[in-house]
């Protein structure tokens, strides 16, 4: 099958996930800073970051995944059913955790402190669900991939991996999301080592 060489599609990924575990952890430092009761950059950025979560990954990325990764790999073996099928189920999770992420934002806005707990905790369970989601992707599906997909699988996946941009077509939004990434970047102290 394929030659466990490294395919832009899996560099793709990866850095995506990667970029999205910046961000989350700049989620996680912001409520930190909060419950600290130290001074944060405004609640604006910490909605920056959930709009990037839910605007790119949700919206572009994990339906790649779901479309041409992972049903590629369901075409190639069964041995990833319930894999797959739990990650799949997750993209769905993800996106109903990160719209509740906004809901707690909002009434932390409106009530103030009493409801920062939820808020901090729906944050740090996210980061949790998504560690775990990036573990089940990055050492089970990726090296499954590598060893099971054929040349005319990866010439798919690399097309639509590489297109990674605005689905409604032009680079304008992809622009957007990597200025958008930058200020998220820029308000994490730790993120620019």
């Amino acid at each position: 099958m394929q030659t466990p060489s490294a395919r832009s599609a899996v560099q793709v990924i990866m850095r995506e996930h990667q970029q999205l575990a910046v961000v989350i952890a700049g989620m996680q430092h912001f409520v930190e800073l909060l419950g600290d009761g130290v001074k944060t950059p405004g609640l604006m950025v910490f909605r920056a970051m959930l709009y990037y979560i839910r605007e790119y990954p949700e919206r572009i990325h994990h339906p790649k995944e779901d479309q041409y990764l992972f049903a590629r790999l369901w075409h190639r073996t069964h041995e990833l059913d319930k894999v797959i099928a739990e990650l799949e189920a997750q993209h769905v999770e993800g996106e109903r955790r990160i719209q509740n992420i906004e809901h707690a934002l909002t009434r932390y806005e409106l009530a103030g402190e009493s409801a920062f707990p939820q808020l901090r905790s729906m944050v740090n369970e996210y980061a949790a669900f998504y560690r775990n989601h990036r573990r089940l992707e990055e050492e089970i599906v990726l090296p499954a991939a590598r060893r099971l997909l054929t040349t005319e699988d990866w010439i798919e996946l690399d097309d639509a991996f590489g297109a990674n941009r605005d689905p409604f077509e032009g680079a304008k939004l992809d622009e957007d999301f990597q200025r958008l990434f930058s200020l998220i970047v820029q308000t994490i102290p730790d993120a620019q080592a």
